[in-house]
């Protein structure tokens, strides 16, 4: 470890990893459900269960996302965090509110949640993944204004590289697309139009920013292969994907009452957004086959391939079965849209966080070499276990 407020990460990883625990919990309390409706009724109804999921899922990798910043920022500008102090306290904060939030869920009934959070003064509960009560969004908002403040201030003192331009404007876009949650037009069609605004501009554009920039870092760190060799790549995957992801939003527009050119426009752009990820796992083998050094940490090579080749087959493959406007038609809103964003949702973003951490981890506990042997042989196999449970979620 190079600069001793990199330790900041530490708990958001730590964190992270218990939240996602939680949502597996969740995952699986749902499961039975769908095969007996009655499991755990009264107490958490499925409604409940699926909020939770879903709320944990986003706030997880938020933190995973904030870890990987506080770690690799200071490397990559070659100077230490801005203020290690102010990372704590929100790190406590936003824990805080992301506890008391999902506990609000679990205990008390949402219509009364609503109420008792003010939201009739501004209304913007209610919303698939937004749901989070008025006073919780604002605290986020509070939460990501002092981690950008933070990181962008070590930057601006620090050496500028690809890596961490290229994450702080993800994790700008992501404060600035947020926003759009707040907005809650009466009109049913403004709403959807602008929901997606929040949810597809953040997984299928600012997000891939972030998952670019951490996998260049830890592609670098594991390989050895020149920096400039790594950054065209970046470039290249990151102008395609926001290309075909921007205005690839057109294919949630087809059914929700908008003009037909995003019919059009959907279906062009987003048949593209595949070849951003197809060019990322290239890239990736492709680094790794051209490795200079040979570190203890291999899981962590294993990790970083598996997020390029399951980003892929989860965003790119099963993104484009059902992205067409005459094909989706007939899969909209059907189970097939479900497993696409459980394994792109994974592939992508999941196991980008636990890239980062499979190889920052063992260096904020000490060891520089990585884990044992034997505790990488054990992360293998959970990470084949998740692989392949993934892949038979989705096919299921």
């Amino acid at each position: 470890m190079k600069y001793e407020s990199q330790q900041v990460a530490k708990p958001y990883f730590i964190f992270a990893l218990v939240l996602f625990a939680g949502q597996i919990v969740f995952g699986l309390i749902m499961g039975m459900q769908y095969i007996n409706g009655d499991t755990l009724f009264p107490y958490i109804p499925f409604n409940v269960a699926r909020m939770v999921h879903t709320n944990l899922l986003i706030v997880w990798l938020l933190f995973g996302f904030m870890g990987a910043a506080y770690y690799l920022i200071p490397e990559e500008s070659e100077t230490e965090l801005f203020s290690p102090k102010l990372a704590i306290i929100m790190f406590w904060v936003f824990a805080a509110a992301g506890v008391a939030t999902i506990l609000g869920y679990l205990l008390v009934p949402y219509a009364e949640l609503a109420h008792l959070t003010g939201n009739a003064i501004w209304p913007t509960m209610g919303r698939e993944f937004l749901e989070q009560p008025t006073i919780t969004k604002l605290g986020i908002v509070v939460v990501a204004l002092a981690f950008i403040f933070n990181i962008g201030m070590t930057i601006l003192r620090g050496r500028k590289t690809v890596i961490n331009l290229i994450l702080i404007t993800g994790l700008i876009g992501l404060a600035v697309f947020f926003l759009f949650a707040f907005y809650n037009p009466v009109n049913l069609v403004l709403d959807k139009f602008f929901w997606w605004w929040v949810v597809h501009l953040w997984v299928e554009g600012v997000w891939e920013l972030i998952l670019g920039a951490i996998l260049a870092f830890v592609l670098i760190k594991i390989t050895g292969v020149d920096r400039e060799y790594i950054e065209k790549w970046l470039y290249l995957i990151i102008a395609l994907a926001l290309i075909s992801g921007l205005v690839g939003m057109g294919h949630h527009y087809y059914w929700i009452g908008t003009p037909k050119y995003w019919l059009w426009l959907g279906s062009f752009f987003s048949a593209l957004e595949p070849i951003p990820f197809f060019m990322m796992m290239l890239y990736a083998f492709d680094v790794v086959r051209k490795r200079r050094i040979n570190p203890n940490n291999k899981i962590a090579t294993t990790w970083a391939l598996g997020t390029a080749t399951m980003a892929f087959l989860g965003a790119g493959v099963w993104g484009f079965l059902h992205t067409l406007a005459p094909v989706n038609y007939y899969t909209h809103g059907t189970q097939i849209t479900a497993a696409h964003g459980h394994l792109a949702f994974f592939g992508a973003y999941a196991m980008i966080v636990m890239t980062i951490i499979s190889y920052a981890m063992p260096i904020l506990r000490g060891r520089e070499d990585g884990n044992s042997l034997a505790a990488q042989k054990v992360e293998r196999i959970a990470f084949w276990l998740m692989c392949i449970s993934m892949i038979g979620i989705t096919l299921a």
